[in-house]
């Protein structure tokens, strides 16, 4: 067995079954791969992929057994070369950061600006995504960093921690009715239709619990994962937006009456979560402290050797209290 052969084998699975899609991935010939995993294969004994024809088809569950391992290997492999490379050269390295598009647009940019600053030799990569996918990506080792609202609980591989709340606003025209100075309340809202969040998005799960508290159902005629095209559309007269606080920008969106929400809707928490057998680098801690600086060296220490267990619970309730609003 070759590390080169689980790295084959993950690459596959990685990219749907599509063997000409890892190849190219992984920089080498279509025949190279299928060749190794076949290899592979016969020194098991079992069958890691189902065919049909030439084409694989799906993982058998011995293969799911198998890929799982290859996943956590290749990780301790990956650990190792970080190390090495943390003591022979302590600024220099990769970072790989999957976000959903309002964290990228809104909420990193002062951090990517300052971390870039301050390690210029790492290479930066930021994956836009479906919180799903975000997780799954830091989960399976494809991103060292998962920065989302949604979804990442649903992975145990993954250390979650809190980096700050935050709320919603309501956008409308300056010459809507809702922003005539009175009151906002979610029966005015609800007499409106609403362009806001995807579901799964931007903590829309909130946004949606509200309103079905009150026993109302808001006619919501678009929704995107992106809060600029929320903008566009409300501009366009389609309905009012309902969007994170952090979005709305005075300087762009002049035209646009930003309505505070936050006494509507429960806040929602963004969490930055990473592998809990991921080493980490001088300069990955460094950079979760640039994101939310309550998380310093011995938080992330602490989390580390805590997680899972009541002590973990006990950092984040210690944790909660301090969480910034943004």
């Amino acid at each position: 067995m070759k590390l080169r052969q689980l790295e084959y084998i993950h690459e596959v699975a990685r990219q749907q079954l599509n063997i000409t899609a890892a190849a190219r991935s992984l920089h080498t010939s279509q025949p190279g791969v299928s060749k190794q995993i076949r290899l592979l294969e016969e020194e098991l004994g079992v069958l890691i992929f189902e065919r049909n024809g030439k084409h694989l088809d799906r993982i058998t569950p011995a293969g799911e057994r198998i890929l799982g391992t290859a996943r956590r290997i290749l990780s301790e492999v990956d650990n190792i070369n970080r190390t090495a490379s943390e003591f022979a050269d302590t600024d220099r390295g990769s970072l790989r950061v999957a976000t959903t598009h309002t964290q990228a647009r809104y909420a990193l940019p002062a951090t990517i600006a300052g971390f870039r600053q301050a390690y210029p030799r790492v290479s930066l990569h930021i994956n836009q995504g479906a919180p799903p996918q975000i997780a799954g990506w830091a989960a399976a080792g494809d991103a060292d960093f998962a920065i989302a609202t949604e979804a990442l609980e649903h992975y145990d591989e993954l250390i979650m921690l809190p980096c700050y709340h935050w709320n919603r606003c309501v956008l409308v025209p300056t010459d809507h009715p809702l922003a005539d100075g009175s009151p906002l309340t979610l029966e005015r809202i609800a007499e409106h239709p609403l362009v806001t969040y995807t579901f799964g998005f931007t903590g829309r799960s909130q946004l949606d619990t509200a309103f079905t508290e009150r026993g109302l159902t808001p006619d919501v005629v678009l929704t995107a994962v992106d809060a600029d095209v929320i903008k566009t559309y409300v501009r366009l007269g389609l309905g009012v937006g309902v969007i994170a606080n952090m979005a709305y920008d005075p300087a762009n969106d002049a035209d646009l009456v930003s309505l505070d929400a936050s006494h509507l809707f429960s806040s929602s928490t963004t969490h930055i979560g990473f592998r809990h057998n991921l080493f980490l680098t001088g300069y990955m801690r460094r950079f979760i402290r640039m994101f939310a600086e309550h998380l310093t060296e011995d938080v992330i220490d602490r989390a580390i050797d805590a997680y899972p267990g009541p002590s973990f619970d006990k950092l984040l309730d210690e944790l909660w209290p301090k969480l910034p609003t943004r």
